[in-house]
This record gives C-alpha cells, structure tokens and sequence, in this order.
C-alpha cells in the first residue's frame, strides 16, 4: 500500500512539474534583478538546475529595458537597488497592469515593507540568504497561481 501512494505521489509530482514547465515555456522566463552579482550567479545556478530559463539584471532600469525582448513569468527582485528601488519597479509594473508574480528576496526586510509590497500583489517575500528550496517552492507557487495568462511585455 505505501509503494503504491509512493508512486502515485510520484506520478503526481511529475505531472505538477511538467505543466509548470509547458507554463514557463509558453510565458518565458524567470527573471533575477539584484544588485550583487555572486548572489545573481548563484540564484541563476540554482533556477537553471531546476530546469528553468532564466534572465539575470543588475538593476530595475535594465529589466525594464528587457521587457520587450524577454517574456518574463516570473521575477525574483531585490528591495534595495541602484537608481529605482524593487518596491519602485513593483509599482510601475502595477501600474501597467503586468500580472508578473514577483518574489522579493531581500537583506533588508522590515515588516512595513514586506506589508507594502504584498499588499500591492507581491507572490512572496523571502530574506536572504534564502533556501534554494524555499525559492523554488515560492515560484513554483506563483507560476500555478498565475496559469497562461501571464501579461509580461506590458509597455511602460
């Protein structure tokens, strides 16, 4: 009885993650926009070996700029940035309607700004260091929540 919910857990597991793949596939990539460069290459391993597509910006402004070129499904974002603030980027996308989930990772989280940004929509808000596990649970989360309709090239 416990090898068969075994493999019945399995086959569900796969099923799950293939259609989270077909999701992604079809919406594009998840996009890393942080400021630390070892941290954005590490998050990049991570997500790559997880099977994902992904896009690494150094700042909001860059991101911003990919918009048109990248399909985004999902956008792991830094609080604290050069030049625009992640909280900044959020409210832009916002503004424009996008339904990109983003999911802050961030060293500088207090309880106002983590109430700010998940009352403006935010999937979820992690501190650094995060568990790769944590993260990938938490976009795996928003890619369901957001199915196909995923509105990514909205223009700023």
């Amino acid at each position: 009885m416990l090898a068969s919910n075994l493999s019945e857990i399995l086959i569900a597991l796969q099923i799950g993650r293939h259609r989270l793949m077909e999701t992604l596939a079809h919406n594009g990539f998840i996009a890393v926009v942080d400021d630390d460069e070892p941290l954005r290459e590490a998050l990049g391993s991570v997500l790559k070996a997880a099977g994902f597509s992904i896009n690494t910006f150094g700042s909001a402004e860059e991101f911003l700029d990919s918009l048109h070129r990248h399909p985004t499904a999902c956008l792991i974002l830094d609080v604290r940035l050069p030049g625009m603030s992640g909280v900044e980027l959020q409210r832009r996308l916002v503004e424009a309607d996008s339904r990109v989930p983003i999911i802050f990772v961030t060293a500088h989280g207090d309880g106002v700004i983590r109430d700010l940004v998940m009352k403006a929509g935010a999937a979820a808000f992690l501190n650094k260091p995060v568990r790769s596990d944590r993260l990938l649970k938490e976009i795996h989360g928003a890619l369901q929540n957001t199915g196909n309709g995923n509105d990514s090239d909205e223009r700023n």
